[in-house]
This record gives structure tokens, C-alpha cells and sequence, in this order.
């Protein structure tokens, strides 16, 4: 069986291919895993990423665009600024144009191989 670490070293190696001014959602990351119902294991993958600052957690949001991991980075709206950083636009924690700037891992990458 595989261990946690494991799998939160794959949703790392997904987020990390999460392009500049672009977002996905933790659904869409554990489809692409082979794993459709770990949403929430791949949101607390986001949550123990932040002690690698290669890991871009704040591209990793709902999927209705919303922020939901936002209280999980330091600070009031560090998420939100960060993705503000990055050219997108943020509106009462929700990301705008959302399908404009969804990025598909299961669209755009390679099919997932153990």
C-alpha cells in the first residue's frame, strides 16, 4: 500500500506543472492521480506543501474557483495576493474567469504512470 508521503509527493509533482497565472482543483488532481475521491487528501497535500517553496499551493483552489485553502497561508490574504501576483483577478475569494484560466492536468499532461 502505498504511503501518504507517497501521495503527496505525486499531487506535489502535478502542482508543480501548474502554470504561471493559471489555477486547477484538487478534484482535478486526484482524477489525474488515478484517485477521483481524494479531494481532500490532495488539499491536505496543499496544506504540507508550504514548507517547499517550489510547490505553487495557491494555484490549487475549489472547484468553483473558490479559495478555499486560503486560511491555511500566513497571513489575512497571502493566497489571494499571491494569485493577484500572478495576473489573476480575485473577488470575494473566488477566482474570476475561472474556466478562462482552469488548467487541466488530465487535458494538458501526460497520462499518470505509477
Amino acid at each position: 500500500m502505498k504511503s501518504s508521503s507517497d501521495f503527496f509527493e505525486r499531487v506535489f509533482s502535478v502542482a508543480k506543472q501548474i502554470p504561471h497565472g493559471r489555477v486547477t482543483s484538487y478534484g482535478a488532481i486526484a482524477r489525474y492521480l488515478g484517485t477521483p475521491r481524494s479531494s481532500r487528501a490532495v488539499g491536505y497535500a496543499m496544506n504540507a506543501s508550504h514548507n517547499d517553496p517550489d510547490v505553487p499551493a495557491q494555484r490549487v483552489v475549489n472547484r468553483n474557483g473558490m479559495l478555499s485553502g486560503k486560511h491555511h497561508f500566513q497571513g489575512t490574504n497571502l493566497m489571494q495576493q499571491l494569485l493577484e501576483n500572478e495576473g489573476l483577478t480575485i473577488v470575494e475569494d473566488h477566482v474570476q474567469d475561472f474556466k478562462k484560466v482552469y488548467w487541466d492536468p488530465n487535458l494538458e499532461l501526460e497520462p499518470f504512470q505509477e
